[in-house]
């Protein structure tokens, strides 16, 4: 029965969890190797980077999990080295990874936006496939599904209780989809559209973050930053604002007429998420049924996704980085 997992081992004493890490990275460098001439990047970089990043990612991926999970591993600090049992964040990573990333380009003389242009999509892909780790791993599941007709795979997953199993929200699913999506449409667009190094990456965190923004409230298993205030909706909601301030200003600097159509949208895209802010750090009232809170985090995701393409299809037309360039 799909539902559940029929073990956590692909075979012998090697985990499905680890097993798909490895599949994601391999991918994500195999695909940023073909992107490395095009981007005008030095031949080997991807390498190089590579064995630089993945150690470091996984390690920040671990110290963002174990600091938020503290409780977990303080009478027990051995187990913070068994990462095969589950229990990395991908923000760590990604953090990790980019400061690795920005000392890498430091040392090597190369552009930092070019390498992250380069291995973003890869890296989101590696996402799609790493979440299915958590599904052998029977661990980032949603909420209870107490209605009958919604109990099936891949809606829900089976997860033992106290009582027995137990059908729960397959968020591992729903984020693994939504990075599919994600993956696709950086394909594409960085042939079609996009026209600033850098591009591709903030995309990728944005379209991320307003994904993750909505699917982390199903989560059952969610890293807290305090009592109340989960740490991956209150980072989707910086990066957002983060990366709609920096449209907001290369549409400023444009010569193109300031209009309504454009101005609105981001400014209720920046008040949403101030709110977002305010009520998923608690200041707010958050006793919302569950239906409600989905509406609210879907409207906040759809406001600034919309608000990004409008603003960005606005922006100077700079020269496209990689259509011109041959292989």
């Amino acid at each position: 029965m799909l539902s559940v997992p029929y073990s956590r081992m692909l075979f012998g004493v090697v985990p499905w969890y680890s097993f798909l890490i490895v599949i994601g990275a391999a991918f994500a460098v195999f695909l940023a190797s073909k992107e490395e001439k095009r981007a005008g990047l030095p031949k080997g970089t991807i390498i190089d980077f590579a064995l630089i990043a993945l150690p470091c990612g996984i390690i920040g991926a671990r110290i963002y999990y174990v600091a938020f999970s503290w409780p977990q591993f303080k009478d027990d600090l051995l187990s913070i080295l068994r990462v095969w049992e589950g229990g990395i964040a991908i923000y760590g990573a990604v953090i990790a990874g980019l400061l690795a990333g920005w000392i890498f380009c430091r040392v090597k003389k190369i552009s930092f936006l070019a390498l992250c242009d380069v291995i973003a999509p890869g890296l989101i892909l590696a996402q799609a496939l790493g979440r299915w780790g958590n599904y052998f791993n029977q661990e980032a599941y949603g909420l209870l599904i107490t209605n009958p007709s919604l109990c099936f795979f891949p809606f829900g997953v089976q997860i033992q209780g106290a009582s027995g199993l137990e059908w729960h929200m397959a968020t591992f699913f729903y984020e693994s989809l939504w990075n599919i999506f994600v993956f696709i449409f950086l394909m594409i667009a960085r042939r079609k559209w996009f026209r600033y190094r850098g591009d591709v990456f903030f995309f990728y965190a944005f379209l991320y973050a307003c994904g993750r923004l909505i699917i982390e409230d199903f989560r059952m298993d969610s890293l807290y930053a305090s009592s109340s205030i989960r740490i991956s909706q209150l980072l989707s909601v910086i990066v957002s604002l983060f990366l709609l301030i920096r449209y907001v200003w290369l549409f400023r600097t444009t010569e193109k007429v300031h209009s309504p159509l454009t101005i609105f949208p981001v400014f209720l895209a920046v008040v949403t998420d101030l709110a977002a802010s305010l009520w998923l750090s608690g200041l707010l009232h958050t006793d919302f049924p569950v239906l409600t809170r989905f509406l609210l985090l879907a409207g906040c995701s759809t406001v600034n996704i919309i608000s990004l393409f409008i603003l960005y299809g606005r922006c100077s037309e700079g020269e496209l980085i990689y259509a011109d360039i041959k292989e």
